[in-house]
């Protein structure tokens, strides 16, 4: 048997584009060539589709050529413009290494679903959901899990400041990361932060403020057979956790650490695991998410967010999860594929 082709599309057009690159590089470094015959489909910052030789940092200066994946079904893979001409190199299966918006918010998803190559990962619908906070924290709430208290703020209608309890969290509804998060510690705060969130999205979030530790657990998996990777802490000094904004995140954050496994009671770990199984569940997620809880002194569990294609640079949570559960992200990737190409076949 020859080995799988397997489009690996990485980039985008929003904020969330160098960190792609570098889940891209990391990827590439963790394929097994003997299983897997990569493209590498790279998108510029101005949406430019492109066939390339892999995700360095330089990625578009190099040997690239115009690229898209065909929405049609016949095709079944890449169209290649070369000389004037189109070449079609067909896929077994597509790896969307893609965060933020246009990446894990159900419209890469979409068109992968008009064109009918199996890709890794929630399906638009899951994917969707869980990109915009205020409809998770909804549907997981008729679940019977808890999750902060929250405002919805749009163009047309505003929020009375002295209605709210400080401090609270103001950010966008729609995007990755913590892009565009304000902590507000007062009512004078709130203007500012609300227009910070705008520049992201033109939905913004308030969110009550949790009291706890921020607490993260992977998954992998589909339906009932889920694996959950080892539990981790984010350890503070100061302020609150803003991941991938530092200068040079491989070398640290400013203002936090990773503590793997975290260092919580056994039923705490517990709790967090079966927790973000039922969250995954019933959010529709497939294939691989991250899960974020507040862990509270009471020993009880509030929801943060849902991830749906998180990290896997050198220093994401996502993999470093895995890694201490025994899965290194090469392993990770093979049980990703294998999951995709049961439930084409299933």
């Amino acid at each position: 048997m020859g080995r799988l082709k397997l489009g690996i599309i990485f980039g985008g057009t929003g904020e969330e584009h160098p960190i792609s690159v570098k889940s891209a590089h990391e990827v590439a470094n963790s394929l097994d060539i003997e299983k897997y015959e990569p493209y590498y489909i790279g998108i510029t910052l101005n949406g430019e589709w492109k066939l390339c030789d892999g995700p360095s940092a330089d990625w578009e200066s190099g040997n690239c050529r115009p690229v898209i994946v065909s929405p049609d079904r016949s095709a079944h893979g890449l169209l290649v413009l070369d000389e004037g001409k189109y070449e079609t190199i067909a896929l077994d299966v597509v790896l969307p290494v893609l965060h933020g918006k246009f990446g894990e918010d159900g419209a890469m998803q979409g068109l992968l679903e008009l064109s009918g190559i199996p890709y890794v990962g929630c399906d638009v619908q899951s994917s969707a959901l869980c990109m915009d906070k205020s409809l998770t924290y909804t549907v997981v709430r008729s679940a019977g899990i808890a999750t902060p208290n929250f405002w919805i703020v749009t163009a047309d209608n505003d929020v009375n400041p002295d209605e709210l309890t400080y401090p609270v969290f103001v950010k966008p509804a729609r995007s990755g990361s913590s892009f565009g998060v304000s902590k507000v510690s007062s009512k004078e705060e709130l203007a500012a932060a609300l227009e910070t969130a705008r520049e992201f999205d033109s939905k913004v979030l308030i969110e009550e403020a949790v009291i706890g530790s921020e607490i993260g657990c992977s998954i992998l998996g589909n339906d009932g057979d889920l694996l959950a990777g080892e539990v981790d802490r984010v350890a503070l000094t100061h302020g609150f956790f803003k991941i991938h904004q530092e200068e040079s995140p491989e070398t640290g954050s400013e203002n936090s650490t990773f503590i793997v496994p975290a260092d919580i009671p056994a039923e705490s770990r517990t709790l967090v695991q079966e927790t973000a199984k039922v969250i995954y569940r019933t959010l529709g997620c497939r294939g691989l998410a991250r899960v974020d809880l507040f862990l509270k002194e009471d020993g009880s569990v509030v929801l943060n967010e849902v991830n749906t294609l998180p990290g896997l640079t050198s220093y994401s949570r996502y993999p470093r999860m895995m890694a201490a559960a025994g899965i290194p992200l090469g392993d990770v990737i093979d049980r990703l594929v294998a999951l995709t190409l049961a439930g084409r076949n299933g």
